[in-house]
């Protein structure tokens, strides 16, 4: 049996070992509420029983333990009727509602269900009847297996958080891993293209063929440095994001379709924000990406830019499909995905650069059915 089995198989008897030992619990709690219930049910007979002795005692009767045992009696609520329900006397409840006939009454009605009565025949045609509630004790011990169960609840959710977070921590650290291995493996084949290009430029290759080879070398140099930088504090730098985000937005309108209609609008002066360049058009690749997708490759793109006192907004809209309201903050959740193929991890993962490395906020502002959907990342400028 191999490691992980006899790991899920000892999950399943601890979850299991819990459950039974929960159920017991239960029941013996219930059994003790049961015992303390039945034992208060013999203290009111016994107290209906010297009270009935006191009210029939003549000069020969002993009224010392019928005496005795209803002065005992000093916990249990109990309230004393005529055959018509005609309350005759009571003992052991507050003052506030013994003093208050209404509320009295109402208080009668509430424990008429919590047990049944005891008859007290004082003669043939005269009898009166015993109701009495729960003891204060007898009151907590039934809430007990609540309180207990409420616990045993929190201590699963904690553990489960746990073993979500423990279990999180280890796949971060895997996809991590990935990462940085993908970034060495392409470094090698880039390397070597940056050797191939230096030869091209040496045999007189026309210019804008040696330009656009050297901007996707860039890029893929881009790339290896944004993988080479999961899992670890990504450095900050001041920078003006209105240029660092045009010239993503630049790179990415020439490499996609010409039926996607591209608008930049943006201040004229630079806006610097704390950022890095490598992840922040990532950033941006991942929004545009997903705008083209959600238009399917044909429709208009708008990347707004603007500042607002020690704040920059960077506002990207497309005409797409639309996402729901409902799942307006379920996009960003990892493995969320609308598409037949993908992973689900592109939002996800810009969110957790800009909320995580760049301490800015990301949100869907606005999205139609069928219209299309505003997506926002705010900075705070420096």
């Amino acid at each position: 049996m191999q490691f992980s089995e006899k790991r899920n198989l000892t999950r399943w008897f601890i979850i299991v070992a819990s459950f039974f030992i929960v159920i017991l619990i239960l029941w013996n709690t219930y059994n003790f509420f049961q015992i303390f219930k039945n034992e208060e049910r013999a203290k009111m007979e016994f107290w209906a029983s010297a009270q009935k002795t006191l009210a029939n005692a003549n000069e020969f009767t002993d009224i010392e333990l019928p005496f005795q045992i209803i002065q005992n009696n000093t916990t249990i609520p109990m309230i004393v009727t005529d055959s018509k329900d005609s309350i005759i006397s009571h003992n052991n409840i507050e003052d506030a509602i013994a003093n208050d006939t209404a509320a009295l009454k109402k208080y009668f009605n509430s424990i008429k269900n919590d047990n049944q009565p005891i008859k007290m025949q004082l003669s043939e045609k005269s009898y009166q009847l015993v109701y009495y509630g729960n003891s204060p004790l007898l009151n907590k011990l039934k809430y007990y297996p609540i309180a207990l169960l409420l616990i045993i609840i929190l201590f699963g959710a904690v553990v489960y958080n746990f073993y979500r977070a423990t279990k999180m921590a280890t796949q971060n650290k895997l996809w991590a891993g990935m990462a940085k291995e993908t970034a060495h493996q392409i470094g090698t084949p880039l390397s070597s293209l940056i050797g191939w290009l230096e030869i091209l430029k040496l045999d007189n290759v026309e210019e804008s063929t040696i330009v656009e080879i050297e901007k996707d070398i860039t890029r893929l140099q881009t790339i290896t440095d944004r993988f080479s930088k999961i899992g670890s504090e990504p450095v900050l730098e001041k920078r003006d994001i209105v240029e660092d985000t045009k010239n993503t937005v630049d790179y990415l309108q020439t490499r996609v379709s010409q039926q996607v209609n591209f608008t930049f609008k943006a201040p004229e002066h630079p806006i610097y924000v704390e950022i890095n360049p490598a992840l922040h058009s990532w950033t941006i690749e991942n929004l545009v990406k997903n705008a083209i997708d959600a238009m399917k490759g044909k429709g208009s793109l708008n990347i707004i830019i603007s500042e607002l006192e020690d704040m920059v907004k960077i506002s990207i809209s497309d005409t797409g499909k639309g996402i729901p309201k409902n799942l307006f903050t379920k996009v960003f959740e990892p493995g969320f995905t609308t598409k037949k193929r993908g992973w689900g991890l592109g939002l996800s993962l810009t969110k957790r650069i800009v909320q995580e490395y760049h301490k800015g906020k990301i949100k869907v502002v606005h999205s139609e059915i069928g219209k299309g959907t505003t997506m926002q990342i705010s900075y705070k400028t420096t």
